[in-house]
């Protein structure tokens, strides 16, 4: 059976490398299911969740922000501006930050990412604890 490769970077840290079975992600065109023989892909990440269902069968979900989204011959690199994994979301931060963000009730684009940006952390944070 043919495994990919994938590799999450952030700028500041590696944030989780090892084999799977399916990668799946959200670029700027849509969703993108990555299974092993996939076509070379490059793309741009949205601000989204990003889930590795590995080979022993464990699902590996991170928050991303940002950066791009590269696979050839079984590799997938996902580079990000900025990850975590869901298991080192503070969920009460997350709430709090969200909750900033809504008060600020601004409809500029910094705002709007800030909103973004807490909804998918609460969303990785939340479907890492019912895996």
């Amino acid at each position: 059976m043919s495994e990919l490769n994938v590799s999450l970077v952030a700028v500041d840290r590696k944030i989780w490398s090892g084999t799977a079975s399916m990668v799946v992600a959200k670029t700027l065109e849509g969703d993108i299911g990555i299974l092993p023989g996939h076509e070379p892909v490059l793309a741009l990440l949205a601000n989204s969740p990003v889930r590795i269902i590995t080979v022993d069968g464990p699902v590996v979900s991170a928050a991303v922000h940002g950066g791009f989204f590269a696979v050839d011959a079984n590799n997938v690199s996902i580079l990000a501006e900025t990850a975590e994994l869901g298991g080192e979301i503070d969920v009460q931060r997350a709430r709090e930050a969200l909750d900033r963000a809504k008060a600020e009730a601004s409809d500029s684009a910094e705002a709007k990412a800030a909103i973004e940006r807490a909804e998918t952390r609460l969303r990785v944070a939340m479907s890492d604890t019912h895996s």
